[in-house]
């Protein structure tokens, strides 16, 4: 075991912390392109508790050693680059859920608790985090909240920040700090929640986070429009000077909805979450709308919906060539459809949702230079 490493054993114990060379290659893959090239970390560490992670962060701050901190590492390609990273520090073990307040539609959990185990622990209560991230049977709390990875149910929810109402994480010299509470209405002090929101642990590393929910839905259904652009931008404009009430409007590109499966044109997919009257009428309304406007449609309900959200959501999330480009884009969102347009000349794939007009968009570097992706 080299120095590093054997300074950082007694507090997390022999087990918790590995060396590069011992390290699962698994792993070795996540954190390569979250680090500079040619150069490696010396350990990474996994604390058990909030006590462990504040004093692995006290010893590197001591020893000027530099961090990189994640989750479950399934979005560390994400963001900038580390430079001369010593450790890496995970709060994967961080999994244990705090506290479940049924009626008061709240839950305090650990920052390495994954979603996926956390909604099918609600899910018993006929409850959610209305969150749906890439990668969802990997992504952990903290990193979803580090990373501001609220998904496309974003378009009825909100984000992120709009869910979180409490965290606690570790300062920079390993004291624990904290910030919101534990209850919708809580207005006292900085609102920190949302400064941490989409900070990529550069503000500390957060170890607890408590939620807002919701009820589970009675029903649930999506309907995918395929065709061209002109109508599919016609489409987007209807449905936001509607009543309708989407959960979710995202605008796919063609290679992504052809990735999908569902079709070979631009798509863009309508979901609508409720009682079973208003999900059935709401897509009958968006069906006529796809008939006047010439565009196809098809109907995804109950199993067929959820597996569909996944795929899109393991889609955006899973890892490409080396050569690819992935970029966030943010644009009108009637403006949306015109710029997949462009995106497709470029032999891009991207999502955008609607709501926002934020999205993300992948490009291969071999195939397209600075100057088109600027233009």
């Amino acid at each position: 075991m080299n120095a590093i490493a054997s300074t950082l054993e007694p507090i997390v114990g022999n087990s918790n912390i590995y060396t590069w060379g011992n390290l699962d290659p698994s792993w070795q893959e996540r954190i390569k392109p979250a680090i500079a090239p040619d150069t490696l970390p010396d350990s990474i560490v996994y604390p058990s508790t909030s006590e462990q992670l504040a004093q692995v962060i006290a010893l590197a701050h001591s020893q000027h050693y530099h961090l990189l901190p994640c989750g479950n590492g399934s979005k560390l390609g994400w963001g900038g680059i580390g430079k001369d990273i010593d450790v890496v520090v995970s709060t994967k073990h961080l999994n244990q859920i705090i506290g479940h307040a049924v009626g008061d539609l709240t839950v305090t959990v650990e920052a390495g608790v994954k979603l996926a185990d956390l909604q099918a622990i609600l899910a018993k209560t006929g409850q959610f985090i209305a969150l749906d991230p890439a990668n969802p049977q990997e992504a952990t709390i903290g990193g979803i909240i580090a990373t501001a990875d609220s998904g496309s149910l974003s378009q009825r929810y909100g984000g992120v920040r709009d869910m979180l109402l409490g965290i606690s994480f570790v300062r920079s010299d390993g004291q624990i700090a904290k910030a919101g509470g534990r209850v919708v209405k809580n207005v006292a002090g900085y609102d920190l929640m949302k400064l941490f929101t989409g900070s990529y642990g550069t503000l500390g590393i957060i170890t607890q986070a408590t939620f807002r929910l919701y009820p589970l839905p009675e029903a649930a259904e999506t309907i995918v429009l395929t065709g061209e652009m002109d109508g599919i931008a016609s489409a987007i404009k209807t449905v936001l000077a509607s009543a309708l009430t989407p959960t979710a409007l995202d605008l796919l590109s063609p290679k992504l909805v052809t990735e999908l499966g569902i079709g070979q044109d631009m798509g863009l997919m309508v979901r609508f979450q409720s009682v079973a009257d208003s999900v059935k009428e709401q897509c009958a309304r968006i069906q006529s709308v796809a008939e006047q406007l010439g565009l196809r449609n098809s109907f995804y309900s109950n199993g067929d919906d959820t597996s569909l959200w996944e795929s899109l959501a393991n889609s955006i999330g899973k890892s490409r060539q080396s050569s690819t480009i992935v970029c966030k884009i943010g644009v009108l969102p009637t403006a949306a459809a015109k710029t997949f347009n462009t995106l497709e000349s470029l032999g891009g794939l991207g999502v955008i949702h609607v709501r926002s007009g934020l999205g993300k968009v992948w490009f291969d570097s071999e195939a397209v230079s600075s100057e088109m992706i600027k233009a």
